[in-house]
């Protein structure tokens, strides 16, 4: 599993940032504007906050489960989760915990 968990959190690292850079290659680089275009709607805003919210809940685990456990390499989910997504903050998360080291 641990390779499986390595492998999404490249695909979920690798696919959203090529679409969050072709919005900035469209519309130039603007964190406002790409904040604007998350609420355009009610659909979108609902994804926004669901993803807010599984982040919050990822790092309040990461930092529970590091603190039990000692292992704090498992922490860089936190900078992924928040500079890249979930969808490569969790896998990734999986693969460092399951680690030999």
């Amino acid at each position: 599993m641990r390779w499986l968990w390595l492998a999404l959190a490249v695909w979920g690292a690798v696919h959203p940032m090529s679409l969050f850079l072709a919005w900035f290659g469209e519309n130039g680089f603007s964190i406002l504007g790409m904040v604007e275009a998350w609420h355009a709607n009610a659909a979108t805003s609902g994804l926004v906050w669901d993803l807010t919210i599984a982040a919050l809940t990822l790092t309040a685990w990461v930092i529970r489960d590091c603190a039990q456990t000692g292992r704090w390499r498992g922490l860089w989910a936190i900078p992924a989760t928040f500079c890249i997504g979930v969808s490569c903050g969790l896998p990734l998360y999986l693969f460092l915990r399951q680690s030999k080291a």
